[in-house]
């Protein structure tokens, strides 16, 4: 039984009223003050730096409870879902949001984010799903190891049922969109959650990008390792810690607030679901002859006509093959070996047709 001054009890400081800075602080909690109870009966866990665990009061058994993992900061210097994210854990401490299910806060690359780089050595959200053992030198591989065990702990016993486990990795882009908000589904084999496109449709997300094959990013290793609903958020644009307005990012705070309070987002209860695209081709820097024949600054999803050359690598180069195809994530200064940018079109009607 929670009594009602563990409900009153205000949250522990500096740990949960600013968990960021805390964070970045690389603070650790006296053994006393790593776990305890704020309001509403919510029971907090410090379980790494940059990892928290929150736990709605004891009204269910175990199993019943869903299993949420909010990430943010994979790649450091994509602040704003890091700002939202620490508000929302102090909103919960104190109060101010519900919690109605078992959340995993997680803060990814703290030294990157210390830095304000994107990442030290190698990006981490390419080291996931065992990447990180081939790498084993790098600055992030240690990182990535710890991520995937905290996951796997968080999940190991959650529900199997439809819904019960959800992964929302947040993060901004680098550069300017067509659709400002978007998020990417991972390949797992498995039909596509109606439930997970209609979370989207309320956090204002305006178009979703279907991968094809299996990937070494956080929400492909959460869907593939842990059986999470999960997806990838692209939310705006990349800008310093102190200097976004997150009233831009207001839709993806109200879905996330709406998740884990187990409610729907009253003001989008009439949102469209987004528009689709799959992921058709990807460009692949092969040599630093790498050329990437579109601007410097060309927007994700812009659209390109048959025939088009996009990419030149010595004898390989890319044409687009479909009446139309989009580009997203157009990079030609990745190293060799990696994505330089994506293929998309437009399956909106088809995908939306099969949800389940």
């Amino acid at each position: 039984m929670t009594s009602s001054a563990e409900h009153a009890m205000p949250a522990p400081l500096p740990l949960l009223d600013d968990f960021l800075a805390w964070s970045l602080a690389g603070s650790t909690p006296a053994a006393d003050q790593a776990r305890g109870n704020c309001a509403n009966g919510v029971r907090y866990a410090w379980l790494d730096d940059g990892v928290l665990l929150l736990e709605p009061a004891p009204a269910h058994e175990p199993g019943d409870v869903r299993r949420v993992l909010v990430s943010a900061g994979v790649h450091g210097d994509e602040t704003a879902p890091i700002e939202l994210l620490s508000r929302i854990v102090a909103d919960i401490a104190h109060g101010r949001a519900a919690l109605a299910c078992r959340v995993l806060v997680v803060l990814g690359n703290l030294d990157a984010m210390r830095e304000g780089c994107r990442y030290r050595d190698d990006d981490l959200n390419r080291l996931f799903s065992g990447r990180h053992r081939q790498l084993p030198e790098s600055h992030e591989a240690p990182r990535a190891v710890v991520l995937e065990e905290a996951a796997l702990r968080f999940f190991a016993e959650a529900s199997d049922a439809p819904g019960a486990r959800w992964h929302i990795d947040m993060h901004t882009a680098i550069r300017a969109s067509a659709f400002e908000r978007f998020a990417l589904l991972p390949h797992t084999g498995k039909p596509v959650s109606r439930a997970m496109f209609e979370w989207l449709g309320d956090a204002r997300i305006s178009a979703v990008l279907l991968h094809t094959t299996k990937g070494n990013t956080y929400s492909h290793f959460t869907a593939q390792a842990c059986g999470a609903d999960a997806c990838t958020l692209e939310l705006g644009k990349v800008r310093p810690f102190g200097q976004n307005d997150l009233t831009r990012f207001a839709g993806a705070d109200l879905g996330v607030r709406a998740l884990l309070a187990g409610t729907r987002v009253e003001e989008r209860s009439d949102a469209t679901l987004p528009r689709v695209f799959t992921v058709i081709d990807q460009l692949t820097k092969q040599s630093d002859a790498f050329e990437l024949l579109v601007a410097p600054d060309v927007p994700n999803f812009t659209p390109y006509p048959q025939g088009t050359v996009l990419a030149r690598d010595g004898a390989y180069s890319y044409t687009v093959r479909h009446d139309e195809e989009r580009l997203v994530f157009p990079n030609a200064t990745v190293k060799p070996g990696l994505r330089a940018g994506l293929l998309v079109i437009d399956t909106t009607a088809d995908t939306l047709s099969k949800l389940v």
